[in-house]
């Protein structure tokens, strides 16, 4: 029998909800609204004088080639380290929860690279792809594969996707895991007597009750693409070359940042805002749909 916390009063409650409030008001809300309030202003590089401009900064956002092409780099980024990141750590995971000799070590292994921080796991791919001193880069230039992700910007791209997609792999995974571990092992054995050979069983059975978890990380890796990335393009390719991998989030750094444009920085974050919140609602409100918990 479980039992049943009544408050006496709401004193109570409040304060113990109170710490998560203050963070998230302080940490969301109040730089969100800030944004907001931003991006209907038009203010000089030092601050010094501003002016309400209404819609303006959208108007001029949006009018922007380059804010449309970084958009379109959002989109082929966002699903590619999604679907990448997602498949690689099922694959994975799968794999590691079969009885093979050494598998706690194999998971802990597979664990570690969540504990990167992302600047850090772009310097690794570097070292890995740089095409003078990286292993795999000079091995690839060494068989007659032109490669330089400095100058091509369909390689730069490449090299940012698997750099990010690497570093959500291992978060991925433990949920994976963790929802294969769940699953109650005689149905799986009770469909290997029927004659299911492994592949059908992962599809008809595994996959199937792995669909909550597979929602959960889609939502998440999606917001991961559009907003944890920085670190990684910063550090790899800042955004280079030519804009090939200038991404939203991105964008809002070198306008705010380097060109000072703080409108419509601030109208680039308010729209990237709502792009992820209309995401994940669609999500919701479809995908969620096929998932049967």
């Amino acid at each position: 029998m479980r039992k049943k916390v009544i408050f006496k009063g709401i004193a109570l409650p409040w304060l113990l909800l109170l710490p998560q409030l203050v963070i998230t008001g302080v940490f969301f809300f109040w730089p969100a609204g800030q944004a907001i309030y931003g991006s209907f202003l038009r203010e000089d590089a030092f601050g010094l004088s501003r002016e309400f401009v209404g819609l303006e900064n959208f108007r001029d956002v949006l009018a922007d080639p380059n804010y449309l092409a970084a958009g379109w780099n959002t989109v082929v980024f966002s699903s590619s380290v999604a679907i990448g990141a997602l498949g690689v750590a099922l694959f994975l995971a799968v794999q590691a929860d079969k009885a093979i000799r050494g598998a706690d070590a194999y998971k802990t292994m597979l664990i570690w690279p969540y504990a990167v921080a992302p600047a850090v796991a772009a310097v690794l791919w570097l070292f890995m792809f740089h095409p003078q001193i990286g292993l795999f880069g000079k091995a690839l230039n060494g068989i007659g594969i032109r490669w330089d992700y400095k100058v091509n910007g369909d390689q730069a791209m490449l090299l940012v996707i698997m750099a990010a997609a690497w570093k959500q792999v291992s978060y991925n995974f433990i949920f994976f895991l963790a929802g294969l571990q769940s699953i109650p092992r005689a149905v799986l054995e009770a469909a290997a007597i029927d004659g299911a050979r492994p592949v059908r069983r992962f599809w008809t059975i595994i996959f199937p009750l792995l669909a909550p978890t597979s929602f959960f990380l889609l939502v998440v890796n999606i917001v991961y693409a559009f907003f944890d990335t920085f670190g990684t393009i910063h550090a790899l390719t800042q955004g280079g070359p030519g804009q090939a991998t200038s991404t939203l989030i991105y964008k809002v750094y070198v306008d705010g940042v380097q060109n000072l444009n703080f409108g419509s920085s601030a109208a680039q974050s308010v729209i990237l805002m709502a792009i992820v919140v209309a995401l994940t609602a669609v999500q919701f409100r479809f995908v969620e749909r096929k998932v049967h918990y």
